[in-house]
């Protein structure tokens, strides 16, 4: 290959000194660049010598700034129908013209003030325009939206938790899966012994499946807050494939609110979860929740990727949580769920019927206790560095993070627009003595081709 040979061509200074993630647009000779909080747009023209031809700059309240999670960043730009599409930090969807950068329109998707916000790169599927929603650690209760492209009325809005009504689950879904949809996977699922854990799972011939509006019935008592649902988190902030297909789109939701697992018993649903949903309406095709009654703040948000294989298409996910998750992409049935890396303790593996991970008792969390050597750390086997898949090889290549913690959940009251997180913790390097790694795995089985070792995560 070439890549040892490429040199930096030219470069282009934002003025802002944040991190900047997401990558630039390039649509015919046009390069479109986003920038942290503020959030500027920059359009150059790349057969003039990168000159900019028209420059956007948000009017944001700086105050802002306090409720982003975490750090300014911006995930990127969205493309469609002669727009470009921005979603500001402050939670408002914007359409700008490629051509000159005019607005179009614009709508509020978000709303800062109780810390409801985005980070996250607009999404444009056919004539809709899908965004999300960032602060779990804020104890908001998280969306997926989709706006019409032509004029940014809403078309759908999905919820991470509550009614199946409010997170457009309907009849069919999970119809193939009906474990996926249990009422309760885990017992005890209300204190124990806070130095041993507390959560034994479910046989699965046990499992009442098939189950209406979980997104209420999972969130038990005694909660921090009244109910627990409406401030659930679930933050949408990740990367959605599309599969023309089938007309699904595939997400991620986050960790729930609080990072306190006792004070909101239950499995938490629909937080921690993959969902594939129709993109015209919205409803969701299948679901399934990773890590039910997250302990660890293991976010679900880490993308999907799309394969194809024997004339069917799987969806391949790497999941915060030390799993890699293979499922077929049309129905959601597990194919494959195995750690990425022998390190990865807090679980021993995953049912693969119900989707459940069987937790192992010494790393289970509780107020006022800390939890020593869980592995993986809260930022996850994987974060949002992208893994990919090569049809030459039939491989998935994915970095890994190899950290572990020491984790100790803490009281945390709720007040609208403050952090709401309530734990402590600390991270370090796995057993291995890195902090990362590159490897490579077989898609259809999740099991590991080959590893390099790195020093840094």
């Amino acid at each position: 290959g070439n890549v040892k040979n490429l040199k930096a061509a030219w470069s282009f200074n934002t003025g802002v000194n944040r991190g900047h993630e997401g990558s630039p647009l390039v649509i015919g000779n046009m390069l479109y660049v986003h920038t942290a909080f503020p959030n500027n747009v920059y359009a150059l023209d790349l057969n003039n010598d990168q000159k900019v031809v028209w420059s956007y700059f948000p009017k944001q309240d700086p105050s802002v700034q306090a409720v982003l999670c975490c750090d300014n960043v911006n995930r990127g730009l969205g493309f469609g129908d002669g727009m470009i599409f921005l979603q500001q930090n402050d939670g408002v969807l914007i359409a700008l013209d490629a051509k000159t950068g005019a607005k179009v329109w614009d709508v509020v998707n978000t709303d800062p003030k109780v810390g409801a916000t985005n980070t996250n790169a607009p999404h444009v599927i056919k004539d809709k325009v899908l965004t999300g929603c960032s602060g779990a650690e804020f104890g908001v209760r998280c969306f997926i939206a989709a706006y019409n492209i032509k004029d940014g009325s809403l078309a759908w809005k999905a919820m991470s938790t509550g009614s199946d009504a409010d997170v457009l689950i309907g009849a069919d879904f999970n119809k193939e899966n009906p474990l996926y949809s249990a009422l309760s996977v885990y017992e005890d699922v209300n204190g124990g012994n806070k130095q041993g854990g507390s959560f034994n799972k479910i046989p699965t011939d046990k499992l009442e499946g098939g189950v209406a509006d979980l997104g209420l019935k999972t969130w038990l008592k005694p909660q921090a807050v009244k109910d627990g649902w409406q401030h659930g988190g679930g933050s949408v902030w990740g990367w959605w494939p599309y599969d023309a297909k089938t007309n699904l789109v595939y997400y991620g939701t986050g960790n729930p609110s609080v990072w306190n697992p006792d004070v909101r018993p239950g499995d938490n649903k629909w937080s921690m979860t993959v969902f594939a949903r129709d993109v015209d309406t919205g409803v969701a095709r299948w679901g399934m929740q990773m890590t039910p009654h997250d302990e660890w703040d293991y976010d679900g948000i880490n993308e999907v990727i799309l394969f194809d294989k024997g004339g069917k298409t799987y969806a391949w996910h790497h999941d915060r949580n030390g799993f890699a998750y293979t499922w077929t992409a049309d129905v959601g049935t597990l194919v494959a769920a195995e750690k990425v890396h022998p390190f990865v303790n807090w679980a021993t593996d995953v049912d693969m019927k119900s989707g459940v991970p069987n937790k192992l008792a010494e790393h289970s969390t509780h107020q006022d206790y800390n939890t020593k050597g869980t592995c993986p750390a809260a930022l996850g086997t994987k974060d949002q560095q992208p893994a990919a898949y090569s049809p030459k090889t039939g491989l998935i290549y994915s970095p890994l993070n190899h950290v572990c913690m020491t984790y100790e959940p803490v009281e945390s009251k709720y007040v609208a627009g403050q952090p709401w997180v309530g734990a402590t913790l600390t991270m370090f390097a796995g057993p291995d003595g890195v902090m990362g790694g590159f490897a490579a795995y077989d898609p259809m089985t999740n099991k590991k081709v080959w590893y390099n070792k790195e020093k840094f995560s």
